[in-house]
């Protein structure tokens, strides 16, 4: 299965540092520290006040908002105490999912059946999912008759979540048909990957 979380890490990253700025550790005054992302990259954080600018890259490096002490290192005991809360509060970050067809209808490959049980596992581990479903097709056939199938794909697969147990999540569904291919391919052409809808949990 593919898991395409890329598009969501900044914005992840960036609420995630909201929430720590601001927070007080008591003698210190209020700091941010950078911290990693879902995927392990930490980036950097840039903090701007009166006395200049410094640039944090080090993961658990903090600074504070004042700008009146140097860049320090934030231990692991001080981090929980200052930042617990915070940090126990963020909401999961966004989770994309792809699930592939067979040609020309909304049976799912094999695979991808199996695949099934992870979205379900993944959703049901949130209190309150938001679910997206996007349908896909290859460019065999018409772009009209692509979009259809594109849209039954979504349908099929949103009436299976709900089948599956998801009945009380929010689930939207809409389809790009053959307009935003996975791999870009000329007309008339079967291509498996781009058989497929995009399922998105928030």
């Amino acid at each position: 299965m593919n898991f395409i979380n890329k598009a969501f890490l900044l914005a992840a990253t960036l609420t995630l540092l909201a929430i720590l700025a601001g927070c007080a550790a008591k003698g210190t005054g209020s700091y941010v520290v950078l911290l990693r992302d879902p995927d392990g990259n930490a980036g950097k954080v840039v903090v701007q006040n009166p006395q200049g600018e410094q640039v944090l890259t080090e993961v658990f490096k903090g600074a504070a908002l004042d700008g009146k002490r140097e860049p320090f290192f934030v231990m692991q005991d001080q981090l929980k105490r200052d930042f617990g809360a915070a940090l126990a509060a963020a909401p999961l970050p966004p989770e994309q999912f792809l699930l592939y067809f067979e040609t020309g209808g909304t049976e799912l490959t094999a695979r991808s059946k199996a695949d099934l049980q992870l979205v379900l596992q993944r959703t049901r581990a949130r209190p309150s999912p938001d679910i997206s479903v996007i349908g896909h097709t290859d460019t065999v056939g018409p772009a009209e008759a692509n979009k259809a199938l594109g849209l039954r794909r979504a349908t099929a697969m949103a009436e299976q979540l709900r089948q599956l147990g998801l009945q009380n999540a929010l689930i939207a569904v809409e389809s790009h048909g053959e307009g935003n291919l996975l791999v870009q391919t000329p007309d008339e052409t079967a291509e498996a990957r781009n058989r497929r809808v995009e399922i998105t949990i928030r």
